[in-house]
């Protein structure tokens, strides 16, 4: 009943401690301190006189954690070393039952957090008691301790010994416990004192610590003096002493040897350890922090002699994921071990050869100052990694890139060149090269795009993006029956910046969800303000252009809802646009999300048709309802016949599927009329007009709804003209 009683207090301070145990604080110092106390502690006790209580400096190690790492450490300290001193007494042959063990580790964790919990509640943390050492609340502080882990343990236990004997409780707190007053007192005094000299060492405390030692000293010879006059009375207490003392002798040698035995342990440890911190657990090699060494020591060399140069490779592998994805991460590994193996067996004496985790690897060569050495030496490198690698028999295949860079005194720091080494890296992955060696140019070109997604964030956050507009004309009669929206940004700095160059860092970083959402939102505004002034039987529709990696928005369909219904335009005056690659990359994916699209009652088309790689078995699934021709065919047409009948193509295959055509990129007169001869319907173009800011559009828009800057000839005009042509 008295075990059941314990238990959910002992298991709460346990899962106390464990749930918020200090892991950054854990270091070598913790691990001696723990390692010594549950091991080595128990061996080390004085039974105090005319009582069955032993002092052990395990109490003062214990008080010692509490004030140096805090009352978690403190409370698996004190179980651990309970249940080893515990489990050692019946292996030596100690009368102790299972449950009398349990009850005193469970009552050692109970004191201790409460111990913690009264240290923590009236002085604040242990490292604020420690820093007010020179104040007497320290030395509350310490009294607090002892005080508290002496009541909740000998109450505790005097309990379990009246429920077990005839006693009443205060009879045997009385007669067993209270003598252990001054042992908790003379451990918190010894944890204070010791906790005080390793955070400041100085000559008081010295002085103070050999004081209390002198003491010690000269009370233990007084007990030993004391016993001395009354060995004459007690002789079979003398020989039970003396046997008492073979055994302390021979626990001592058992210490000793104990401690050799723990020392020797210590050592390999530490070497086991250092080459875990400077290698990689998968592959061996020298891991980042090696690396690092490595080239903080070049580097100093080369700042003593300003004319040395070392190369430095920075290895990845291509498309490494796709592995991992299709074969499992344990194929995976084996990649890299055999990358590891290659990459190792092509170092010459001297270079370092490093994994930094993952799939990238480093190569240190300090001979090397020449980029063409280096770079055959990376091409030799590539080819190598490239060849098969045989794996339960199956070929497995990779490649790699290699970005090199060579460090020299001009480096200050290792991480800068290693900075640089990735960005050639990344350049040669973007111009699908082997190897690339790095120049200031790329930095540049990095930090000029990183400030560019920064002036992009704020553009899109401040609304600062302008929306162009490029109207599309009905090519039989030259009238206008709706506009693309396109986005433009006038840098405050550089200026108009082309679209080509920051959709591309928009789409790299997640930002082109918002900026395409912020252009439907004003260009349907706008259209909204248009349809008020327009005639309504006579309607425009709105081309607004969808990016791929809109599609991976699931909010995308609610907020096109959303514009719409706020805005108040009809879904059949919206058409969104999305490319024909950026369809067919993840084709079914893409057709769930254009049918949930088209569900919302607005049109869809297929940009840059032509393009990409469509598949009329996937083609005739898009719920789409146009086709757009790309610029490079309405350009082409005026090359070659054969150009003109990939339109033609184009053409007979929209109207097979009952979709209209639109041609992009129409500039002369005879692409129109040619465009209008094979039957494609709309078309847009600098022909036309090029993208127009508001003012421009709504000229052109209100100007009774036709172009009045071209002037084409009728339908059987064109025709005649375009017989005449041909």
């Amino acid at each position: 009943m008295y075990l059941a009683a314990l238990l959910p207090f002992g298991l709460a301070a346990f899962i106390w401690a464990i749930w918020q145990f200090p892991v950054d604080r854990a270091d070598a110092s913790l691990v001696a301190l723990a390692f010594f106390t549950i091991f080595f502690s128990s061996y080390l006790r004085v039974q105090l006189p005319g009582t069955k209580i032993h002092f052990t400096i395990s109490n003062g190690l214990v008080f010692l954690s509490l004030l140096i790492y805090g009352g978690e450490v403190a409370v698996l300290l004190a179980i651990l070393e309970t249940t080893f001193t515990s489990f050692n007494f019946r292996r030596q042959g100690g009368s102790i039952s299972s449950g009398t063990a349990a009850i005193n580790i469970l009552i050692t964790a109970v004191s201790v957090f409460a111990t913690a919990l009264t240290l923590s509640l009236a002085f604040g943390e242990s490292q604020d008691v420690i820093s007010r050492f020179s104040s007497t609340n320290f030395v509350f502080a310490l009294g607090a301790m002892a005080l508290s882990r002496f009541l909740i343990n000998s109450i505790l236990l005097s309990a379990f010994v009246a429920i077990t004997s005839d006693k009443t409780l205060w009879h045997a707190w009385n007669d067993n416990w209270l003598n252990a007053l001054g042992m908790h007192l003379c451990a918190s005094a010894i944890a204070g004192i010791s906790a005080m000299a390793l955070a400041q060492i100085n000559v008081y405390l010295f002085a103070s610590v050999s004081l209390f030692l002198a003491v010690v000293y000269f009370t233990y010879r007084r007990y030993v003096d004391d016993v001395k006059s009354t060995a004459a009375r007690a002789e079979e207490a003398e020989r039970n002493r003396a046997d008492q003392a073979e055994r302390h002798v021979d626990e001592l040698k058992h210490y000793v040897t104990e401690l050799e035995k723990s020392g020797e342990a210590l050592r390999e440890s530490r070497e086991k350890f250092r080459h875990a911190a400077y290698h990689e657990a998968l592959t061996g090699l020298p891991n980042r922090n090696y690396i690092f060494e490595a080239l903080r020591k070049f580097l100093d060399e080369a700042k003593d002699d300003p004319k040395k140069k070392f190369a430095v490779l920075f290895l990845n592998l291509n498309r490494f994921r796709t592995i991992n994805e299709s074969l499992g991460h344990d194929i995976g590994d084996k990649v890299i071990r055999q990358v590891a193996k290659r990459l190792d067996a092509m170092v010459s004496d001297g270079d370092v050869a490093g994994h930094f985790g993952g799939d990238e690897f480093a190569l240190i060569l300090p001979k090397i100052s020449d980029p063409e050495v280096a770079s055959r030496i990376a091409n030799a490198l590539t080819k190598r990694i490239a060849q098969s690698i045989r794996l339960k028999g199956r070929e497995v295949f990779t490649t790699a890139s290699v970005g090199i860079v060579f460090g020299s005194h001009e480096y200050t720091y290792a991480e800068d060149i290693l900075r640089d080494a990735d960005i050639a890296l990344y350049n040669a992955k973007d111009k699908k090269k082997d190897c690339v060696v790095f120049d200031s140019a790329m930095y540049e070109q990095v930090v000029e795009r990183q400030q560019m997604e920064t002036d992009l964030r704020y553009a899109i956050v401040c609304n600062e993006l302008e929306v162009f507009y490029q109207p599309i004309v009905r090519l039989d009669d030259c009238s206008i029956r709706g506009v693309e929206a396109l986005v433009r940004w006038n840098h405050p700095r550089r200026g108009l910046i082309s679209p080509a160059e920051f959709i591309p860092i928009a789409e790299s970083t997640g930002l082109i969800n918002a900026l395409t959402i912020q252009v439907l939102q004003n260009s349907c505004e706008q259209l909204a303000q248009w349809n008020k002034r327009l005639d309504p039987s006579s309607p425009i529709m709105l081309s607004v252009n969808l990016s791929g990696t809109n599609f991976g928005d699931p909010e995308l369909v609610t907020q096109i809802k959303r514009i719409m219904r706020r805005t108040g335009i009809s879904p059949s005056s919206l058409k969104l646009e999305i490319t024909e690659s950026a369809v067919m990359d993840n084709a079914e994916n893409a057709i769930e999300m254009l049918k949930r699209i088209k569900e919302t009652g607005v049109s869809i088309s297929i940009d840059d048709f032509g393009t990409g790689y469509s598949s009329l078995s996937y083609l005739h699934k898009f719920p789409i309802d146009y086709l757009k021709i790309d610029r490079s065919f309405v350009t082409a047409m005026d090359d070659a016949d054969e150009n003109r009948e990939i339109v033609r193509t184009i053409v007979a295959l929209a109207k097979a599927l009952k979709l209209s055509i639109i041609a992009e990129g129409i500039e002369t007169i005879e692409q129109c009329q040619r465009l209008n001869r094979l039957g494609c319907e709309y078309g847009q173009g600098y022909l036309f007009a090029r993208p127009l800011p508001l003012r421009e559009i709504e000229e052109l828009l209100f100007d009774g709804f036709h172009l009045p800057s071209l002037s084409l000839p009728s339908r059987s005009n064109i025709s005649m003209q375009i017989d005449a042509v041909q």
